[in-house]
């Protein structure tokens, strides 16, 4: 499975407008195309940054899919009064508590490490923190991308409230720090949003 995010750093004033303008348009046009398995976005309504993922079967659907992806994105940047920035990904773990609603927030850390590393970081993460991180005040769900080529990745934690994230934050950081430092992670950013659209139907990776 194979993912695209499109990073809008908009007008924090715009981003409802953004969250109507992907729901009511761009989500139906993009799940009509072939290979498309579902789309989320993220919003940050106090600094207007948005984040809207694509999830699609194969990397031949992903890239088929660009000119028309890319008409939509430029007007929700627009509409948003911002710029964009567009990755593409890797798939490599997708697992859920339960399906994602109306309440939840996530944060996503971004990371970057030795590409030729990368399966055995990913099993890694597979064997030892995922049973950990199930023990998360109000866990949801979560989500690991990556880029071969790069080393870099993205992991979306889903929680049912801000305030279980919150909850979360101290025994989250110190995984966090264990985990970058037996496998040579380094974060390079981490934030936090409201999950204002929960439709990535991705199947389950483990």
């Amino acid at each position: 499975m194979y993912a695209r995010s499109t990073t809008v750093r908009g007008n924090a004033e715009a981003v409802d407008q953004g969250i109507a303008y992907v729901r009511d348009e761009v989500m139906p046009a993009v799940m009509g195309m072939s290979g498309c398995v579902g789309l989320s976005m993220l919003a940050d309504r106090n600094s207007g940054r948005c984040i809207i993922t694509s999830a699609w079967a194969d990397d031949t659907a992903m890239h088929a899919s660009e000119q028309a992806a890319d008409d939509l994105r430029r007007r929700a940047a627009e509409i948003m009064r911002g710029e964009y920035t567009v990755q593409a990904w890797e798939i490599a773990v997708m697992h859920r508590a339960h399906e994602g609603h109306d309440d939840c927030c996530t944060r996503v850390v971004w990371g970057e490490s030795d590409p030729s590393k990368a399966d055995d970081n990913l099993s890694t993460f597979r064997m030892t923190m995922m049973p950990r991180m199930e023990e998360l005040p109000g866990f949801c769900s979560l989500s690991l991308m990556v880029d071969r080529a790069t080393g870099r990745s993205a992991l979306a934690t889903t929680y049912d409230s801000r305030e279980e994230m919150e909850r979360a934050t101290p025994m989250g950081t110190q995984m966090r720090e264990e985990f970058s430092r037996a496998l040579g992670v380094q974060v390079t950013e981490m934030a936090e949003f409201d999950l204002v659209l929960h439709h990535l139907r991705v199947p389950e990776t483990v």
